[in-house]
């Protein structure tokens, strides 16, 4: 790539690697940041040294391994728990909690590194992840480099201030505000499209702020219940509907294909997909090239025989698809190959095909202004909707960008959609707690020593001193309970310590099954079904089967040790409290385990197939990290090995799906 074809941020952030800088680069989704880490790579290689690239989650990993594998063949590695390729290569890719890992267990291996590039920075303010994403940067070595890339933020000073307080070089900051294709913001409301917000306000809205809620004249506002006075404001006020099918046609009229159409629910993606069945937007040149490429990518991923994959394939033909996390991750990476070879023109998916999957659109919609974070449902945040709606505007293809937004008066008020909208996006907010095994392996490194660490996190950075006072009693309690628990002696790790700092997440109640010698009696079925009861999160209502008598008593056995642990961390205060089991998917576990064909799982469990996969695959990374921890015997070793191999077949089969890209 010639200097001549880089824009002006992409220059400087080109010079400050050149002079062995730390970047942090914040850019509208869509305004070429990826060109900035390739070009740290490319340095690093030419100079004989290692670079890693993290992600914040697998998806984004894979593809990145793909996509650079081309690049630069034979030099590239992927770690991420449940996959290990080319692990010494001098390119590795690997998810956040990879590289923080590996900081504490063998930081020998950084020797020869020089950059380690952040994606997705601002995922610094995660609730889940966040703190992973901090420790990351705290205990980087001094001797490497980092690229960090973050969408717009207000503070992204501020982040440069802390991380040049903790590593001690220079990092320069270059703010691009600027997008390469401008985006155009339209509404379909009142079953209209409407050109601009002007008309949204007056034709949509009808001049007024907030219409009655027309499920019964209340207005839920982000969570709040705001009463309207109806006779004020029309009495028998009802919004035309808005027709999916019509918008469709109209962008289809435009010619504004290709769409990535947004909804917030698995479900739902798939229903406004189906419903769109009467279209067809493929000449008979495309028909036949997607219809090829279908059927070659379904006989290369082993789709032939899969439901799911069989019965897309009236979608496909139209040039229709739907992409989300409950799908077979082998029949997603098959739509997202039919979308960038521009044979799909309108996909529904759900908002990780935002996060950094490099699937640009000429129109982005939006099926509704507020989603489900994670306890709540609220007005979509104004960070996430342009992380969205950046995917529209194909750079060097299109003049402009298409954001339609579809509201419904009675859902959100128009000052809410203004601020949505136009509001400056959030900052990025520290969300640092650190887990049992982080503190059990600063507390391996530092001894007594580890409270010193904590000024330098972010949360100290940008606390006052209640706040601060409160990060400090947090760890305070937890290294209380770790000590009455067992886990640390005079200034260095128990054995039992030892073992909890390999389990992250799982530590508490692992390392009491372990010392009580109650792992080591768990045969390679029941073991893999106590591993996957800790990784799995239950959808809203999901209901669990009832269990047979053998793992009923696991189940007992487990929420016995959680018992005391929670009693435990009661006493010291510590919230919110270590994570319950669930023992949803125990059924379809031990029938994969028995021998069980994949499609055959749907009897024992109502898991989406693309659950199933993402938690099994879970089962596997910590039965690796059970097999290589410490003080694990060679009877629970042998279990767990016995376990993976059991476990890690035909589409669970991480590694197998990326050979066959």
């Amino acid at each position: 790539m010639g200097a001549m074809q880089y824009d002006p941020f992409q220059l400087k952030a080109i010079q400050a690697i050149d002079s062995e800088n730390s970047v942090l680069v914040s850019a509208p989704t869509g305004a070429g940041k990826t060109a900035i880490a390739e070009y740290a790579i490319e340095r690093a290689l030419a100079n004989g040294k290692r670079v890693i690239y993290t992600a914040p989650i697998k998806a984004l990993s894979n593809q990145k391994y793909r996509d650079f594998s081309v690049r630069y063949p034979d030099q590239v590695g992927l770690l991420t728990g449940d996959v290990s390729l080319n692990s010494h290569a001098p390119v590795v890719i690997m998810t956040t909690e990879i590289y923080r890992n590996q900081l504490f267990e063998d930081p020998e291996r950084l020797k020869n590194t020089s950059w380690v590039i952040f994606d997705e920075v601002h995922y610094l303010d995660d609730i889940e992840r966040g703190t992973v994403w901090e420790e990351a940067i705290m205990f980087t070595p001094e001797h490497i480099r980092l690229v960090a890339l973050s969408a717009t933020a207000p503070n992204i000073e501020e982040l440069a201030e802390w991380i040049r307080s903790i590593l001690n070089h220079p990092i320069e900051v270059i703010i691009e505000t600027h997008r390469p294709v401008p985006l155009i913001h339209l509404f379909q409301c009142q079953g209209q499209v409407l050109g601009d917000i002007r008309q949204l306000k007056k034709q949509g809205y009808l001049d007024q702020d907030r219409w009655p809620n027309n499920r019964g004249g209340r207005f839920q506002h982000a969570g709040r219940h705001q009463h309207v006075n109806k006779r004020s404001f029309g009495r028998f006020l009802s919004a035309k509907p808005n027709r999916t099918d019509a918008l469709i046609s109209h962008i289809e009229r435009e010619h504004r294909m290709p769409c990535i159409y947004f909804a917030f629910g698995r479900k739902r993606a798939e229903e406004l997909a189906w419903e769109q069945e009467r279209f067809n937007f493929l000449n008979g040149q495309e028909q036949n090239e997607v219809q090829a490429l279908y059927a070659s990518l379904c006989e290369k991923f082993d789709l032939n025989k899969e439901s799911s994959a069989v019965e897309m394939r009236r979608l496909i033909h139209r040039g229709i698809a739907f992409h989300h996390a409950g799908m077979l991750p082998t029949l997603k990476e098959a739509v997202e190959q039919l979308f960038t070879s521009k044979l799909i023109k309108l996909i529904f998916t759900t908002e990780t095909f935002a996060l950094g999957i490099n699937m640009p659109a000429k129109t982005v919609i939006f099926d509704e202004m507020r989603k489900f974070y994670g306890t709540h449902f609220a007005f979509l945040r104004t960070r996430d909707f342009y992380q969205m709606a950046g995917r529209a505007g194909r750079r060097g293809m299109d003049e402009q960008g298409f954001v339609y937004s579809r509201i419904n008066p009675h859902d959100i008020p128009f000052s809410a959609v203004q601020r949505i909208l136009y509001n400056q996006p959030e900052s990025i907010e520290s969300q640092f707690n650190s887990c049992y095994a982080t503190l059990l392996n600063l507390y391996s490194q530092f001894g007594e020593k580890l409270m010193e660490i904590y000024p330098r996190s972010l949360h100290y950075f940008q606390s006052n001193k209640k706040d601060r006072q409160k990060g400090v009693h947090s760890m305070e309690k937890k290294l209380g309970l770790l000590k009455e628990l067992g886990h640390l002696g005079d200034g260095v790790l128990t054995p039992k310590g030892n073992f909890a700092s390999w389990m992250y997440g799982y530590e508490l109640l692992l390392s009491e099954m372990l010392e009580d010698g109650y792992l080591a009696t768990l045969n390679e079925s029941r073991l893999s079904v106590l591993l996957c009861a800790l990784v799995f999160e239950p959808r809203k209502n999901q209901i669990s089967k009832d269990l047979p008598p053998n793992l009923a008593d696991l189940e007992k056995r487990c929420h016995k040790y959680l018992r005391v642990i929670h009693q435990k961390e009661s006493q010291h205060k510590i919230y919110p409290l270590t994570k319950l089991p669930y023992f949803n998917l125990s059924h379809a576990l031990e029938a994969w385990i028995g021998g069980c064909l994949f499609h055959e799982l749907g009897r024992h469990t109502d898991v989406d197939e693309g659950e199933i996969i993402r938690y099994f695959r879970m089962v596997i990374q910590l039965l690796r990290q059970l097999k290589q921890a410490p003080q694990v015997g060679e009877k629970l070793r042998q279990a767990a090995g016995s376990a993976i191999g059991k476990i890690n077949r035909e589409l669970v089969d991480a590694e197998k799906q990326l050979r066959n890209m």
